[in-house]
């Protein structure tokens, strides 16, 4: 008999801290820069990466101090997920909350975390450091993509 994967066989406030860390598949679409239109539900991202994703690895560059050092930052928790409505459609733990799978590229599922970039999920090489842009011109890097 094959045990079932833990992210089948938990739900999300019953995993570990290394499972739910694992669930990141490091696409780095939560750490791009939204504009929320105030007045309605409406949230546009950007090509515009926190200053601390790495844009090579698209990994945090100091996890451990993220949250002291980008005062939105999110920590994200099974509890607070119904709320953030913003995540990426394909980000695992939205999927896993929605009752859904991981896809195929998962690394999870595929063993291999390049899968993540062969299937266009990843942010490198198609964003750039807010450190390169100025508050002002965020509007004009609003992109369809991330959904």
């Amino acid at each position: 008999m094959i045990d079932e994967p833990f992210w089948r066989a938990k739900r999300l406030d019953q995993m570990s801290k290394a499972e739910w860390e694992s669930l990141c598949d490091g696409c780095g679409r939560c750490c791009l820069l939204k504009l929320a239109d105030e007045g309605s539900d409406r949230v546009d991202y950007t090509d515009v990466a926190c200053r601390l994703l790495d844009l090579g690895t698209c990994r945090c560059s100091d996890y451990p101090n993220r949250r002291r050092k980008v005062r939105d930052c999110v920590q994200l928790t099974p509890a607070k997920l119904e709320q953030l409505t913003w995540m990426p459609s394909t980000c695992a733990y939205r999927l896993l909350h929605e009752g859904r799978e991981l896809y195929w590229w998962h690394p999870l599922v595929s063993g291999d975390p390049a899968t993540v970039v062969e299937a266009g999920i990843s942010v490198a090489g198609r964003v750039v450091s807010e450190r390169q842009v100025r508050d002002e011109e965020l509007e004009d890097h609003i992109v369809e993509w991330p959904r």
